[in-house]
């Protein structure tokens, strides 16, 4: 089987804050068209190193290349007109505004001055019915964010980062608190998307959810790459488990 393209490329990236490394010589390959999940106690770096990706950190060393050019340096909103969208843990919605709008505004090039021009009128608001048809928000389309229940504000967040049209996500802990039939629709939307050519990149702390979802897993401790390959590789290797559930010696 041919082994798929890498389309971001980390090379001896390190991080420190004061005396601190946050990030140390972490070499990685995210590779394109699919799931890549970032494991690792809390304080492991997974946070920094998307912050380092899209260029709201400078790395203290090393390099970060985006389909072969160095992206170091670049700013944040440059980097993500590149194809590099990020969801945060906090979603970061427009509370006040409806299910519709705010999938709409990151589809605005007056809203978002990052943004490329992204058609016109009825084919952005055609594109916004699309996307929340695919999550199932369709029916809460004029529904302000902030009455929405978590889940459904958790799907609004993933509808979002859709409408970037971006190549790569970066997704902080995007299903964590949803119930069973939500997380089922959750796994079969990023599933989709990586099929139409998406490639994902999330920070996971539930197992249950890494098993689920991962075709490639990498494994982080106190800002070190300590493993990086097949989902069953990472999770069957004893010393590994015992730094994740906190048993080292």
């Amino acid at each position: 089987m041919t082994e798929p393209m890498t389309l971001l490329e980390i090379a001896n990236l390190t991080k420190s804050f004061g005396g601190v490394k946050a990030v140390e010589d972490v070499s990685l390959h995210l590779r394109e068209g699919i799931i890549t999940t970032l494991v690792g106690p809390n304080g492991a770096g997974k946070t920094t190193l998307f912050n380092l990706i899209t260029g709201h950190l400078r790395p203290t060393g090393g390099d970060i290349r985006w389909q072969g050019q160095s992206i170091v340096g670049t700013s944040p909103w440059k980097i993500a007109r590149l194809g590099v969208a990020r969801t945060f843990q906090d979603l970061r919605l427009f509370s006040h505004m409806t299910v519709f709008e705010n999938v709409l505004t990151v589809m605005e090039k007056s809203a978002w001055f990052w943004q490329s021009e992204a058609g016109s009128v009825s084919e952005r608001h055609r594109r916004v019915h699309e996307i929340l048809d695919a999550t199932r928000l369709l029916h809460k389309a004029d529904v302000r964010a902030n009455d929405l229940a978590y889940a459904e504000r958790k799907f609004l967040s993933m509808a979002r980062i859709m409408a970037t049209n971006a190549k790569m996500w970066l997704l902080d802990e995007p299903a964590s608190g949803l119930d069973p039939r939500s997380y089922d629709r959750f796994v079969a939307l990023l599933r989709s998307e990586v099929r139409r050519g998406i490639t994902i990149c999330i920070i996971e702390h539930n197992l249950e959810i890494v098993v689920s979802i991962s075709d490639r897993i990498s494994f982080l401790d106190q800002g070190r790459l300590l493993a990086d390959g097949e989902p069953e590789e990472i999770l069957g290797n004893p010393e590994l488990s015992s730094i994740y559930f906190g048993e080292r010696s």
